[in-house]
């Protein structure tokens, strides 16, 4: 192979696809604006950092996640490398230390003998070439502006990330320590008890906190997977109770009793010396996250190592542009990985990834293109973000209402388990046609 590998963007998708074409021989060369430029949302130079959470969601094959991840662990992925090498408890979920993780890729990255890493902005798309374009969520203006030339149009909405707090600055006699449904070691989460009383004035709170303004540009249309909890709040008064502050499965041991709603804090990273608001995206402003959030028990006196913000998440319609491979209809040299093809999610971002640089080394090396069984995790998720409703496509996150229905009459309780073992069992022989 002659023919260099351009990829745009060293986030999740990019770092994922720079590998994969590399480990096949191919000459990538992988452009990353950080840190001569900073996006809103990141704050470290490392490659692949995560913004939003350090989970990546449920570990068990009943969920289709954990699905996507055992098949990206199977395929020698970068990404599930990262993350099992960096993994810190979190009950039934996996979740990492972020700073580690990103290290761990960074520095693979920075490595690999075919992989040239160049800091600069990329701020247009090359005229020759293959080319993957990764870059994310917040792709910069003056890229998005190429961008507009090639797709004639982008869509947008805004994610919101949730707060962290020092371990240290908790009142841990107001707290206590479970796993829902005793799940992993069973003190994985810190869990605030609320009675209804304070619960209501929580939500009020919420409800009348100040809220950062939109440009006059932009427009409020966020992703139900991140929807700011005030939003949420304002949808009724028991809208939290069951959504991220629901109490079931979560029993206090000051009373015996599951309280009126719960507020979980995730362990930050292995040494525990910080938490996460689970489920607490907000774009309420900073001094109002300080004076609301304190009014909850145990966080009267809270430090925070990092406050809620809003950021732009472009995205392409894609189902209109992108052929299944992820490569664009009118530009076949053209593929696009991560975020910006609609897919949402860390793992998801990841494995699209995966398959674009897996598409990249096929056409450079002239074979012809496969995807991955419709059946599988990897191939649902391409196949949905390529097919879907051309009017109303939103971003999505990989589910088993994407898979191909089960042959006969099969068990609720049963399904997502042999989905899930269908899909392994339909992988394979995909994996050894990659060889």
């Amino acid at each position: 192979m002659s023919e260099t590998l351009t990829i745009i963007g060293a986030g999740l998708a990019g770092c994922e696809a720079a590998w994969q074409a590399a480990n096949r021989g191919v000459a990538v060369t992988l452009h990353e604006m950080k840190p001569a430029r900073m996006s809103p949302a990141h704050h470290s130079p490392d490659l692949a950092e995560l913004v939003c959470s350090n989970s990546l969601r449920g570990a068990s094959l009943e969920n289709a996640v954990g699905l996507l991840k055992e098949e990206l662990r199977r395929l020698g992925s970068l990404f599930m490398a990262a993350a099992d090498a960096t993994q810190v408890p979190a009950g039934g979920a996996l979740a990492v230390d972020r700073d580690q993780f990103a290290a761990f890729i960074t520095e693979r990255i920075a490595n690999h003998p075919n992989i040239t890493l160049v800091r600069n902005e990329a701020t247009g798309i090359p005229k020759e070439g293959v080319v993957i374009i990764a870059s994310g969520p917040l792709t910069s203006d003056s890229l998005a502006e190429s961008l507009r030339a090639v797709t004639g149009d982008s869509l947008y909405f805004y994610d919101a990330i949730a707060p962290i707090v020092e371990t240290p600055s908790l009142d841990m006699s107001r707290l206590f320590k479970a796993s829902r449904y005793g799940k992993g070691d069973g003190d994985d989460y810190l869990n605030i008890p609320l009675d209804q009383e304070l619960y209501t004035a929580f939500v009020a709170a919420l409800i009348a906190g100040e809220k950062v303004p939109y440009r006059d540009f932009e427009k409020g249309v966020h992703f139900e997977g991140c929807m700011p909890i005030e939003e949420l709040a304002a949808r009724g008064i028991d809208t939290l109770r069951f959504g991220p502050m629901k109490p079931v499965g979560l029993v206090n041991p000051a009373t015996g009793k599951e309280p009126h709603a719960v507020i979980q804090l995730r362990m930050e990273n292995r040494e525990a010396s910080m938490y996460n608001l689970v489920g607490f995206q907000t774009k309420l402003t900073w001094p109002e996250q300080r004076r609301i959030f304190r009014m909850l028990p145990g966080l009267e006196n809270a430090e925070f190592a990092r406050l809620g913000s809003m950021h732009r998440n472009t995205f392409i319609n894609s189902p209109q542009l992108l052929t299944p491979s992820q490569q664009l209809k009118a530009d076949a040299r053209i593929i696009f990985a991560g975020q910006i093809t609609g897919v949402e999610g860390y793992v998801e971002s990841a494995g699209s990834g995966f398959m674009a640089g897996l598409h990249a080394a096929m056409l450079i090396s002239g074979r012809p293109v496969t995807l991955p069984p419709q059946t599988t995790a990897l191939g649902a998720l391409v196949h949905h973000i390529t097919n879907a409703d051309v009017r109303h496509f939103q971003p999505m996150n990989v589910n088993y209402g994407l898979f191909p229905a089960l042959p006969g009459k099969i068990k609720k309780k049963d399904r997502r388990g042999l989905l899930a073992e269908r899909a392994l069992a339909d992988l394979e022989p995909w994996q050894h046609q990659l060889a």
